[in-house]
């Protein structure tokens, strides 16, 4: 039997919109309609009482939740708890992030995701490598016992994801134009970070086929007046995706409002760089044997450093609303329809259209997650009100 998500304002190609109805047959979106539609009626209801219906959102950032790390438990069980406890924030897809490690923790993560997609785990669509091959110098939180530079054996296991996306962060300047190349021939999504690149040799690893910079602005080359440096070739370049941290700490919002202004359209994406005290009552964790604490919204090490973040991806599309002004569609786009189309997506994710996932968020008026929907299955909040 067909169902109707009806009676709410529903973000579609066109915007945000009253009057539709959403018709879902099991994981899929059938089409979307006007509520008047005969088919409406025939169809199981859900009534959203005027409430938002957004796209599901997708993270291609997420280093832990739930209160754990992914690095100290690459295991299906831990995907399956970080996936849930984002799902309360209305992530309905994610790539959980490995930070720098050795080779042996990246092989167990690597297959934990590949069976965690096998299994059928809500949420999960690949995997973020971000490192080991970075830029000591660029480093941030990341361990510089775990650094290193690319070689063949890297290539392969960083390839070796079966099932799903696999989004690789390295720093241009430590490899070469040939490795990148390989990398992408590989199906690997290759993104620029934690890098000391100039200017030109961020130019040349785009053209070798880098196609994003994570968290733009944070620990990478600045743009200056004579050395444009890594962020100005990402803002330079139309092709490319960035991904920003909008939490209000880790780049100043007026320095976030112009990359915006600056970078072509539908090729900025929002991201948490989120930490396991999200979706968790305990606001500490250890990283590479350090106590982070977070603290009105902020995860700082003893000696200051950022380490992470502890935002959702909700308080995410709530921050660019909020702090740069944005429209909520296209704050809520910045979270799904855009990192879909990063990720090669775009077809099936992102979008409340016809042939689309049923991956589907509802959100009352102060932007606070009330139902989050997974391939049709209702996965946190309160049961919909059925007809």
């Amino acid at each position: 039997m067909l169902r109707a998500f009806v009676n709410g304002r529903v973000l579609g190609d066109r915007g945000i919109e009253s009057g539709l109805a959403v018709l879902i047959d099991g994981s899929r979106i059938v089409e979307v309609i006007d509520a008047g539609d005969p088919r409406v009626a025939a169809a199981q209801r859900h009534d959203l009482a005027g409430r938002l219906l957004l796209p599901g959102f997708i993270d291609t950032q997420i280093n832990g939740g739930g209160g754990i790390l992914f690095n100290d438990a690459p295991e299906v069980d831990s995907l399956r708890r970080i996936a849930a406890a984002h799902a309360r924030y209305g992530t309905t897809g994610l790539l959980p992030t490995l930070i720098s490690d050795d080779l042996e923790v990246m092989r167990r993560a690597v297959a934990a995701v590949d069976a965690a997609i096998a299994a059928g785990v809500p949420g999960i669509l690949g995997i973020h490598l971000e490192g080991p091959f970075l830029a000591p110098q660029r480093r941030g939180v990341h361990d510089a016992a775990k650094l290193r530079d690319i070689d063949a054996h890297g290539v392969e296991l960083a390839s070796a994801l079966r099932l799903g996306k696999t989004l690789l962060t390295l720093a241009p300047e430590r490899t070469t134009e040939a490795t990148i190349r390989e990398l992408v021939r590989r199906g690997v999504i290759v993104a620029a970070g934690h890098t000391g690149a100039t200017y030109e040799q961020t130019r040349a690893a785009l053209a070798a086929g880098i196609s994003g910079f994570t968290h733009l602005f944070n620990a990478m080359t600045p743009l200056q007046s004579r050395e444009p440096g890594a962020v100005g070739a990402a803002l330079d370049d139309a092709a490319s995706w960035c991904g920003l941290i909008v939490d209000g700490h880790h780049v100043h919002p007026a320095t976030l409002r112009t990359a915006i202004r600056a970078k072509a359209a539908g090729k900025i994406m929002l991201v948490t760089d989120a930490m396991p005290p999200v979706g968790s009552d305990d606001p500490n964790f250890r990283l590479g044997g350090e106590l982070v604490s977070c603290r009105d919204g902020v995860c700082l090490t003893p000696d200051g450093v950022l380490a992470g973040s502890c935002l959702d991806m909700a308080g995410a599309v709530r921050n660019a609303t909020q702090l740069l002004g944005l429209p909520l569609a296209e704050a809520a786009r910045m979270a799904s329809a855009y990192p879909a189309a990063f990720l090669g997506l775009a077809a099936t994710h992102g979008r409340i259209a016809a042939g689309c996932r049923a991956d589907l968020v509802v959100m009352d008026e102060a932007l606070q997650v009330q139902q989050t929907w997974i391939g049709g299955e209702q996965v946190y909040g309160c049961a919909a009100a059925q007809q």
